[in-house]
């Protein structure tokens, strides 16, 4: 047993608690053979991922835009202020 093999990631403590003996499995390199599943999540993940990108994307936009109307509102406001005096 390797150094490396000595370290446990989070995501085989989660493997473990669901099944100790598929997590057992996945540590002597037995191939998973529920693939359709994991294709599944995968692509569940890719999903989510593109989902919390866009998400950020978005509220980026939104302060920038709210910047730009607040910078709007005074710059007209002052305009209407030296207008009126």
């Amino acid at each position: 047993m390797s150094r490396h093999d000595d370290i446990i990631s989070a995501s085989e403590i989660g493997q473990w608690t669901y099944c100790h003996r598929a997590w057992w499995l996945a540590r002597q390199g037995e191939p998973n053979r529920n693939v359709k599943s994991l294709t599944l999540g995968e692509e569940a993940h890719q999903r989510h991922s593109h989902q919390v990108a866009s998400t950020s994307f978005l509220r980026h936009l939104s302060l920038i835009l709210m910047i730009i109307a607040i910078v709007l509102l005074v710059l007209t406001g002052a305009y209407i202020f030296y207008v009126t005096f």
